[in-house]
């Protein structure tokens, strides 16, 4: 993706089901569950390079024991740095009792870290602050161990304030006004009364309090505190928890728009936020490997018992198509072949582009994640070629000279790698101008594989800004003096914000609405503009069910080709040679590629949950104002 758009956040979770003897006796180490965690949480850095954290609990450590350990970094290399401290803190105890190194009772009663359940986190912001106080794992403290909770999540919630103020009429009095805090929190309350009311019950049965808690952890019912806790949520998510006894919880959205995964066997239970990861990290079969339900939780409780267990009421699967377009890792088969698929299917468009002049055509992508389309795309080339092979073959008949046959079937699309990012170079002047300067300078491109006759096609994961198209590549990729460049997004067109996790809040961002504005200009309708603003402030006073998404009426005057022509339009400076255009995945072929992953509302403007509508018109309001802050 050429332009600058936050990752997701990712989790990561490994439940030990055999006693630390067991790990150390099978693959030399008491240290498996923090070696694996490693593993997991790396495999997962696509997916936040802000701030990673990383939990532990022991279990059946005497009283006056560390039983929870934490650890987080916002370093420039966060995982590396979480663990290069564990490692050293690790070695640090080793080296001072050298004849404990073969004593895992020992190792797990005194050293951090080493434990039977951790949770670990990667993250990008999007809510809140960049602070090392704001990067997950969360912990809320108690002396009580069944009331100590760690909680760390994907998850944005759009209606943060109410949840707030839930809380407030709780009798709470918040530290922090973030959806991470307040859903926390919300938990916990239900967990203290969950607690309480098991308290009563041990006492009527003849507990003391000391024997209460065993009872207490033996009966806790965390399908119910999630079910308190959950009733008003409105956003995608999904979280992690850690109750401080030992039990531990997966919770994903009833609309199933955060992914999830979990894989269990008579050793481990593990839990991350992509199907691949959990596949490498543990070598196991695809189909070992499965999906958390929507509005479901994976719950295991500290006798290891594990089970699947209805939250929420299950609303339309809306998985979040960017994840299989963009975020997650290419490397699950699926999404490889959805990938490629894209690439196929936006060709159709291209040849149009084109006009079907394969010969005089170089195709390439920017940026490394959209190879796999790409290679869908030369897929899709390949295939077309030889039907025009065929055809001049089958229309040149007899007369056909065998080196004309060996010259027709010897042509190729022509594929090459023109652009390449140059890794060494950072953008860390802060003046616009010499910052522009400089990011053009970013790629590299090869020079002598395109002619001043040829088209050059260029696929991109996405087109979300523009900015950095307009101001580097493709003033780069026109020194290379094509007669056409076409810029190919293998998504659709981003009209609309996100609330649900990636960073996409300003609707005035977003280059499909500026061409969308634009268009109004050039047609005399840039009074639909005023018209919907009134209708988005008159929606202010309704709940969220009753707002309509009325921002949809800027774009309903226009083709989506329309659109497209005059991003291309804007694309182009003076100084710009070649011709340009811009084509788009439709949402139809989009819809084809991902079966599996209809959510589609930065798209189409169909969000799946109420609280969406509540923030688009936020957003357009905010537009209007011309206040530059979140919708949400």
């Amino acid at each position: 993706m050429s332009d600058a758009l936050k990752h997701e956040c990712g989790i990561a979770m490994v439940r030990l089901l055999k006693p630390l003897q067991y790990y150390k006796a099978k693959y030399g180490t008491a240290f498996y569950g923090i070696n694996k965690m490693y593993l997991l949480m790396e495999k997962q850095h696509n997916r936040g390079q802000d701030g990673a954290g990383f939990a532990s609990i022991k279990f059946n450590v005497n009283p006056g024991t560390r039983y929870i350990s934490r650890i987080r970094s916002n370093q420039s290399q966060p995982i590396q740095d979480i663990f290069g401290q564990i490692n050293e803190r690790l070695n640090g105890v080793l080296e001072e009792n050298p004849d404990k190194v073969n004593d895992v009772q020992w190792q797990e009663e005194n050293m951090p870290y080493v434990g039977n359940l951790f949770l670990g986190h990667v993250r990008y912001g999007t809510f809140g602050r960049n602070s090392i106080e704001s990067v997950h794992p969360f912990l809320r403290q108690s002396n009580w161990k069944h009331q100590n909770l760690i909680v760390a999540g994907n998850f944005n919630m759009t209606n943060s304030k109410q949840l707030l103020d839930d809380l407030v009429e709780l009798g709470q009095h918040p530290k922090e006004f973030t959806d991470t805090v307040t859903v926390m929190e919300k938990i916990g309350h239900f967990l203290e009364d969950e607690v309480s009311e098991l308290y009563l019950k041990a006492k009527e049965a003849g507990f003391n309090k000391k024997d209460a808690s065993p009872f207490i952890e033996e009966h806790l019912d965390l399908q119910n505190v999630l079910k308190r806790s959950s009733k008003n949520w409105d956003g995608g998510y999904a979280m992690a928890g850690l109750v401080g006894h030992g039990d531990a919880f997966v919770f994903r959205d009833p609309s199933g728009i955060r992914p999830a995964f979990y894989y269990k066997d008579d050793e481990v239970v593990v839990v991350a936020s992509e199907r691949p990861v959990i596949q490498t990290v543990f070598n196991v079969d695809i189909d070992k490997v499965e999906e958390l339900e929507r509005g479901h939780a994976l719950i295991i409780k500290k006798n290891g018992e594990t089970s699947v267990k209805s939250i929420l009421e299950q609303k339309p699967k809306k998985a979040c198509s960017f994840e299989r377009i963009y975020f997650s890792r290419g490397s699950d088969a699926a999404i490889y072949e959805e990938r490629k698929n894209l690439g196929k299917l936006v060709f159709p468009q291209i040849l149009q582009s084109i006009d079907s002049d394969i010969s005089n055509t170089v195709f390439s992508f920017i940026p490394n994640t959209a190879e796999t389309s790409f290679y869908g795309m030369t897929e899709a080339a390949e295939d077309v070629l030889n039907q025009q092979k065929t055809a001049k073959i089958l229309a040149g008949g007899k007369s056909l000279s065998a080196e004309k046959v060996t010259e027709i079937l010897s042509e190729r699309p022509r594929f090459e790698k023109i652009a390449v990012k140059d890794a060494k170079l950072r953008t860390f002047i802060a003046d616009d101008n010499s910052r522009d300067d400089l990011v053009a300078h970013v790629y590299d491109i090869t020079y002598g594989v395109v002619k001043p006759t040829d088209n050059l096609v260029i696929i991109d994961d996405s087109i979300v800004r523009g900015t950095t198209l307009k101001k580097s590549i493709i003033k780069i990729l026109d020194r290379l003096k094509p007669k056409k460049i076409v810029i190919v997004s293998s998504a659709p067109q981003i009209r609309y914000p996100d609330c649900y996790g990636i960073d996409m809040a300003k609707i005035g961002d977003f280059i499909a609405f500026k061409a969308a504005l634009e268009l109004l200009k050039d047609t005399d309708q840039y009074h639909i503009v005023d018209q919907v603003y009134k209708k988005a402030i008159t929606q202010r006073g309704n709940t969220d069910a009753d707002i309509v998404n009325y921002v949809k009426e800027i774009y309903a005057p226009f083709t989506d080709n329309q659109i497209s022509d005059k991003i291309a339009e804007m694309l182009k400076t003076a100084e710009i040679n070649a011709d340009i255009e811009v084509i788009y995945q439709t949402v139809a072929n989009l819809h084809i590629a991902c079966p599996d992953n209809l959510g589609d509302w930065y798209f189409t403007g169909d969000y799946p949950t109420d609280g969406g509508h509540r923030v688009v018109n936020e957003a357009f309001i905010n537009f209007y104002e011309g206040n530059n802050k979140r919708a949400y």
